[in-house]
């Protein structure tokens, strides 16, 4: 009995802690949730591969009646590579030439996607540009060859028409914009010329500018792709394509793990409008711009990356009529406040032709307002080079110049920016502000980037108006903190930041 009665009570005494513990577990530790589970890895793309490959093509484009200069060769000595046999080979006749066109200089090969079963190929416009025609090669062993090309150099696209008797694989596009970073894509192409060759990444980074073309939004990948890649396409595990491949980044002239490719979205209606017009119509502010550097846009009271700077107005633009300047930083379009610098362009872009922009803009410490109507942009508009800024450089001091006044803080001496001076140096003549005529090796002005003949315009959003007020100012300005310069130079208007090192 007495067993009994002491066998129910550590029955009693155990459910007891197990019921407390059971509620120290889960109540008491209820602040920290369960791990999050780990997506089981995907041991092949074999079934995207599959999906994709057909619609893959090689592009091979070529210019006739080219008669080559005595001793001109026009196939490079592939023997000062390190190649394979089997690749040297490939390449030596991808560049041989073609026997009954005449005298013909191939052209670099390239890739494209078929994007349109009635036969239209996307591919990149420094593949085909200048060509009488091009060669396609699918997978499957079929060649088409065509003349109907129309193409858009200011986003470096294409679009080849083919004659097809039947339907063709075709893949459909991704939202671009829907992809992170961190994403898995696939790069598809011919890299040196070899088809239907695939590599596997991730989305890099987004909103990447590199200065090739007018309009860049590239998406970045470390995707391998090499020469031979161009033009094809970027896609996502789903097999849709979400960028168009078009440029690398890199010291050998091979994949370094940074590939740059065309967003998707703007494939789309780029392709779009060269195969229904044979053109693209869009609309243009007519400015250059820029991101904000971050330690700038906290100085302003502004986000990360939440303003564009005006590095540029060019004349005669809706920009200009409208009274945007050079060093205005757009904030905000129609109330919506800038995810990135990028955002200008996008909605520029998106913009029907006629329509205005309402642009939210800080000039000198003041938040504006200014209406932009979008105009048609001009064909020739960016495809040659737009005004200079600057001439000759700044001569020495003593050689037609007014004194220099020396600012032993910021490490530069300072001069009147005269008319005189505007005219000889390329500057228009509402430019104000004060001449750089120094910068100190190793101070604070050249560790920033700032040059002799660059101009001086705003110290912490206020007009520069002389040497000797931006002496007082900088005398009086906390370089712990850090001071803002609006800078003139021969690229535009840029904001750098001044600040010592703790």
């Amino acid at each position: 009995m007495f067993q009994t009665k002491r066998s129910f009570s550590m029955l009693l005494l155990m459910a007891f802690f197990g019921i407390a513990g059971f509620y120290w577990l889960n109540l008491g530790h209820a602040d920290n949730p369960p791990s999050a589970s780990i997506p089981k890895e995907m041991t092949s793309y074999r079934e995207v591969v599959k999906k994709v490959l057909p619609a893959v093509v090689s592009v091979r484009a070529t210019v006739a009646n080219r008669v080559p200069a005595r001793g001109e060769r026009l196939m490079p000595d592939l023997r000062q590579f390190d190649l394979p046999d089997i690749m040297r080979e490939r390449l030596e006749d991808l560049f041989e030439r073609q026997p009954d066109e005449g005298m013909v200089r191939p052209m670099p090969f390239g890739s494209g996607v078929i994007i349109d079963p009635n036969g239209i190929v996307v591919t990149n416009h420094h593949v085909v540009a200048g060509a009488s025609s091009v060669q396609i090669s699918l997978l499957d062993g079929r060649i088409f060859y065509s003349k109907e090309i129309a193409s858009d150099p200011k986003v470096d696209l294409a679009i080849i028409k083919l004659e097809v008797k039947e339907k063709l694989p075709a893949l459909m596009f991704g939202n671009s914009d829907a992809m992170e970073i961190g994403d898995r894509v696939l790069a598809v192409g011919a890299p040196f010329g070899l088809e239907g060759s695939v590599t596997h990444g991730i989305i890099s980074g987004k909103g990447r500018r590199a200065g090739m073309i007018l309009y860049e939004d590239f998406l970045q990948t470390d995707a391998a792709i090499n020469p031979g890649n161009s033009g094809g396409p970027l896609v996502n595990l789903a097999g849709e394509v979400v960028g168009i491949s078009t440029a690398i980044r890199t010291t050998t002239g091979m994949a370094q793990g940074v590939g740059l490719v065309i967003p998707s979205n703007l494939v789309k209606d780029v392709a779009q409008q060269l195969s229904s017009k044979g053109r693209v119509v869009r609309g243009y502010l007519g400015i250059r711009f820029g991101e904000l550097p971050p330690d700038v846009a906290e100085q302003m009271g502004l986000s990360m990356g939440k303003g564009a700077v005006v590095g540029q107005v060019y004349p005669n633009t809706p920009a200009s009529k409208a009274g945007l300047q050079e060093g205005d930083v757009i904030t905000a379009i129609n109330g919506q406040a800038l995810s990135d610098a990028n955002a200008v362009q996008r909605t520029v872009l998106a913009t029907p032709i006629g329509q205005s922009l309402e642009l939210t803009v800080l000039r000198e410490g003041k938040s504006l307002t200014i209406n932009v109507k979008i105009e048609e942009q001009p064909m020739e508009y960016g495809l040659r080079d737009l005004p200079p800024t600057m001439g000759r450089r700044v001569p020495n001091q003593g050689q037609g110049m007014e004194e220099a006044i020396r600012i032993d803080r910021l490490g530069l001496e300072v001069t009147e920016l005269t008319t005189e001076w505007r005219e000889r140096l390329g500057y228009a003549k509402e430019t104000k502000g004060v001449l750089i005529t120094q910068v100190d090796r190793g101070s604070l002005a050249a560790q920033a980037g700032i040059r002799r003949g660059h101009v001086i315009v705003t110290l912490d959003q206020k007009p520069v108006q002389s040497p000797q007020a931006l002496l007082k100012v900088a005398d009086q300005a906390s370089l712990k903190k850090g001071v803002v310069l609006q800078i003139r130079s021969p690229q535009g208007t840029d904001y750098v930041m001044l600040r010592e090192q703790e």
